[in-house]
């Protein structure tokens, strides 16, 4: 008989989940339910998949409402109802619109007006499917209004939010937070009612037992409803069924296009290759894949015509058909690739492509799929209240000061001395912690679907201008719809953005071809590149920890990048099994040592798990689990199971059938130790050879064109390291870094042989108005030959020519910097900004003689830490302190096991947290020589010797040699002190006072 009620998805409003509504449902006697959250159906899939198991008939529709204000509750029939009803909220949604006073005419849903709305509106007509709802607390009102003789129109609206006064209170608190006020401030016209509560059965019905024509027509409305959604072992597939005209169609296409890439793939195919390939699709057939696989290949040849470069990975990238028509570039005969990894008889959902853009493409690229495919949005996650947050919202509506939100937020506190209301703040900011705060976009799902995405969920429309469903990714694939994952990454645009950089600055070089992967990986410098270490720049393999493990396995080759690109993950290593991998990889002996079921398994990787296709393999082979229940297995393990009996039943299955095959409970457990440490976090094969695929592309750049990759890798953001560490690479390429000119710079980086000049856009404080301005007119009318050309030329603030100034970009005047910026405050207006406005006729300048203006290379070096974040020289010589001694990285072997003295530049810091809960931190340095060595700060030492800002370290410690790499635990370090800043106070600078003698400078964060 609730008609009305809410779970914590009506956001910053409700105050409990679904489930527990369900829950509570069950206890008071309810043998139907309708969840109607305000403006949002999130929560309706998996409430209607959820109530079965309540024994529960589940009633889904919305609470259309313009803030706290109740317009009217929407209830669906059926599914067409639902669909019309999400129509409608998505309609306000996308065009920001106040929901209307009266609903729009529905077929199949349902309409109830709140009494207190009808009295406002003083409604009198209604159509066959709008009621009256009527509450507890209106049963007072209504004998003595008009509406009473509506007797056929009035039903039981009492609203469910609340389960007692705690909830109340928190629901209080998310109104104020929602409305950013202060709770004392709120009005009681922006919240709930405290009726607002679940009663019994037989009480509901005992409170309207006056009026038993309400209840029937209550009872009547709500047997009339029914919606279902296929769940369990009723669920099918939702995806787009057909991408041509039929089925059969379809799949005549998919083997049209095997038959047409078959022969670039294999040119000298075998058996095994041709039988591989049958099988894959019949089992594509089978299963119902194949219009998954022709709009991934759609997807990927749209790309492929516009010029876009594109990676696919997952596991889908271990099947050949996937590879012979170019969804992905992984060859899985040649790796191996476990089929069943991929596309197993037991697997419902499809096998998983992530296909990789240019960040810069990947929008156009989903724009496309919208346009090409009907039903198509993208895919939502829940953002929630974190426990910090929460303190920090609920500090602030209770009008804390901000010091002790602070404390309260950072557990900076003593429990026994706070007082009442900070105790309040905690507690409820534990209560309302894992609530949903706001919707938000999936980071690469889309949704390409049979039906219209509005049978399933209203939609938002969130600034980048695609509809968004509102529900996340485990209820999407319980209800049968999976999603497409789209996703931008910077390493594609660095490749492609290096090859036009190269053709502009070696036009006479031949075209290059980037999809020569196969001659990459027998390239012998490429290789050896691999194996130092020296692959900064070059995607997924120029953090410290790959270059590391790199280089204790000594790869040399594609088959063991595919294998490092694994090994590096977070399972593989808290499992101590990369260590145990190394060991094996390096000492054939140790091998021996390995399970001879799982080295017969797995004698790639040396009977170790390192792929996620491992734990299949070892589920089924070494436990005897089928498919099905090893794939089970394997997603429980990465925390992505919805019946966590179902993976209970398979463990128990594991250990059992362990014990029927004689193993020593040790090694069983062992095992599946092993299996838990890793699982969630290891790469499919396929997806750790995709990214090899894309790290030998950027190698190959690396190798053969350094300087015009290095240029791409900055213009595209860099990647792990800072912007100039990227720069210290260029050097160490053979490239001259040039500071910013008005006559050589562009917005990005830009090269000119083997000269880099850098983009006015790295320049803090310059307006992007000004370099517009800028580089149109050196466009359209040529280069500046002077200040005062310039200042003819282009409208600009004295503040502005001073950051152009100071940083050097007139230098080819032959003028000091100092003089520049006299001449500037003499001929720049400087109490007023620039008028922008074209002069007829070009001024004569003054010519002002200035005494010799004392200048030197350290102020340069100042001026270039204020403007671009770091100087163009190198940290050793602006240190004030000489290095005690000449050590280098090189060095350190002949150290080990013993202290030493290393000074280098901090390229990068991190902590990281022990097992027991403290800090250690995690730092590379480069020496004079640029050559990189690693540094801990192991517990006992963190903190005393801290690491802060750029610049030279002393560091003294103990170096550690291990699988052949080096690295020294820190006893000391210290910071080197920089050289004073040389500049005159008096010179002009670009802060507000510029030209007043007193003026101060900015300090520069050293």
């Amino acid at each position: 008989m609730y008609l009305n009620c809410h779970s914590y998805y009506s956001l910053r409003f409700g105050t409990f989940s679904e489930i527990e509504l369900l829950g509570m449902a069950k206890e008071n006697g309810l043998l139907q339910l309708a969840l109607t959250d305000i403006n949002n159906t999130s929560a309706c899939l998996n409430f209607i998949r959820k109530a079965a198991e309540c024994g529960i008939k589940p009633i889904v529709g919305i609470d259309f409402r313009n803030g706290a204000q109740q317009q009217f509750v929407g209830i669906a029939k059926n599914n067409k109802g639902f669909q019309e009803l999400n129509e409608l909220l998505s309609y306000h949604s996308h065009n920001d619109l106040k929901i209307w006073d009266e609903a729009p005419i529905f077929t199949d849903a349902f309409v109830i007006y709140p009494f207190e709305r009808v009295l406002q509106l003083e409604k009198t007509f209604f159509r066959e499917h709008e009621y009256i709802g009527i509450s507890i607390e209106n049963l007072r009102r209504l004998p003595f209004s008009k509406y009473r003789d509506y007797t056929d129109k009035l039903v039981i609206q009492q609203p469910v939010t609340f389960r007692s006064q705690r909830d109340f209170n928190a629901h209080r608190l998310l109104r104020a937070i929602d409305l950013n006020t202060l709770l004392s401030k709120l009005q009681e016209t922006d919240q709930g009612r405290k009726s607002e509560k679940m009663l019994p059965q037989n009480e509901l019905l005992e409170r309207y037992k006056e009026f038993p024509h309400v209840i029937e027509n209550t009872q009547n409305l709500m047997d009339q409803c029914s919606i279902s959604f296929g769940f369990g072992q009723s669920r099918a597939s939702q995806n787009q069924q057909v991408f041509g005209t039929s089925k059969e169609d379809d799949f005549e296409t998919l083997k049209r296009l095997c038959d047409e890439g078959f022969p670039k793939r294999y040119p000298n195919p075998d058996q095994k290759i041709k039988d591989r390939l049958q099988r894959e699709l019949e089992t594509i057939k089978k299963l119902d894949f194949v219009s998954y696989f022709l709009i991934n290949h759609d997807i990927v040849s749209h790309a492929k015509e516009q010029g876009f470069f594109h990676v696919g990975r997952g596991s889908g990238a271990n099947s050949i058909v996937a590879y012979i028509i170019g969804i992905t570039d992984v060859d899985p005969i040649e790796l191996d690739l476990y089929f069943e990894r991929f596309i197993n008889p037991h697997r419902a959902s499809p096998p998983d492509f992530d296909i990789d853009f240019s960040w810069k493409d990947r929008d156009e690229m989903t724009a496309y799929i919208f346009e090409r495919f009907p039903h198509t949005a993208l895919l939502a996650t829940y953002n929630t209240f974190k426990y910090r947050a929460s303190v920090r919202e609920i500090g602030k509506v209770f009008g804390l000061p901000k010091e002790e939100i602070d404390k309260l937020s950072d557990g900076r506190f003593a429990p026994n001395k706070l007082d009442d209301t900070a105790k309040k703040v905690l507690t409820y900011a534990k209560l309302i912690k894992g609530f949903p705060n706001h919707l938000s976009v999936h980071a690469a799902g889309i949704l390409i679907l049979d039906k219209p995405i509005h049978y399933y969920s209203a939609t938002d429309l969130p600034p980048k201008g695609f509809p968004t469903v509102q529900f996340d990714m485990i209820i999407a694939e319980d209800a049968g719809i999976f999603k497409f994952d789209i996703l931008g990454q910077r390493g594609l645009a660095k490749i492609k953005d290096a090859i036009e950089i190269i053709h502009q600055n070696q036009p006479n070089n031949p075209p290059l071809d980037i999809t020569e992967v196969e001659t990459f990986k027998k390239d012998d410098n490429i290789n050896t590149l691999l194996s130092q270490g020296k692959a900064i720049g070059a995607y997924y393999v120029e953090s410290p920890a790959m270059r590391g493990l790199m280089k204790k396995l000594g790869v040399n080759d594609y088959l063991g990048l595919v294998a490092a690109s694994s090994v590096i993950r977070p399972g593989v290593s808290s499992s101590g099994m990369k260590d145990e991998y190394i060991r094996r990889h390096r000492n054939p002996e140790r091998r021996k040592e390995a399970h001879p079921i799982l080295a017969e398994i797995m004698p790639e990787t040396y009977g170790i798990m390192v792929y996620q296709e491992d734990v299949l393999k070892v589920a089924h082979y070494f436990a005897g689990l089928d498919l099905g229940e090893a794939d089970v297995l394997r997603r429980g393990m990465s925390g992505k199971f919805r019946s966590r009996a179902e993976f209970a039943a398979v463990e128990a299955k594991y250990f059992s059938n362990c014990k029927e095959k004689g193993y020593p409970d040790t090694v069983a457990k062992e095992i599946w130790e092993q299996i838990a440490s890793f699982a969630g976090y290891a790469f499919a094969k396929g997806h750790s050879a995709s990214y090899a695929v894309e790290s030998y592309q950027s190698l190959y750049l690396k190798c053969y064109y350094p300087l015009e990759f290095m240029v791409a890798v900055l213009n595209n953001g860099g990647g792990f390291y800072s912007t100039e560490h990227y720069l210290h690479e260029t050097r160490m390429c053979g490239g001259t870094i040039h500071a910013p000119c008005i006559n050589r710079s562009e917005h990005p980086n830009c090269i000119y042989g083997a000269d880099i000049y850098l983009g006015l856009g790295y320049l803090r404080n310059l307006e992007s108005l000004v370099i517009q301005r800028l580089l149109t007119e050196r466009q359209l009318y040529g280069n500046y030959t002077s200040l005062d050309d310039f200042i003819d030329r282009v409208a600009i603030s004295l503040e502005q020519l001073t950051i152009l100034i100071r940083i050097g970009a007139f230098r080819f005047t032959g003028m000091q910097k100092s003089e520049l910026l006299w001449q500037a405050i003499f001929k720049l207006n400087a109490t007023k900004r620039s008028t922008g406005h074209p002069k007829l006729f070009k001024p004569k300048h003054k010519e002002f003689t200035l005494p010799k203006l004392e200048h030197n290379w350290l102020e340069d070096a100042y001026d270039q830490m204020e403007l671009l974040g770091f100087p163009l020289c190198e940290y050793f010589d602006i240190i004030s302190e000489q290095p005690k001694n000449e050590l280098l990285a090189k060095d350190m072997p002949k150290y080990v096991n013993r202290p030493m003295l290393l000074y280098g530049i901090v390229v990068n810091t991190r902590f990281n947290t022990t097992k027991h809960g403290q800090n250690m931190r995690l730092s590379t340095f480069i020496d004079r020589e640029g050559q990189y060595f690693d540094a801990v700060h192991f517990t006992n030492v963190v903190d005393r010797y801290p690491i802060h800002g750029r610049g030279v370290f002393a560091c003294y410690g103990r170096v550690t040699e291990e699988f052949g790499h080096y690295s020294m635990s820190i006893i000391w370090s210290k910071k080197m002190p920089f050289r004073a800043d040389p500049r005159s106070p008096e010179e002009p600078t670009f802060q507000r006072d510029a030209f007043a003698k007193s003026a101060k400078r900015k300090q520069i964060q050293s």
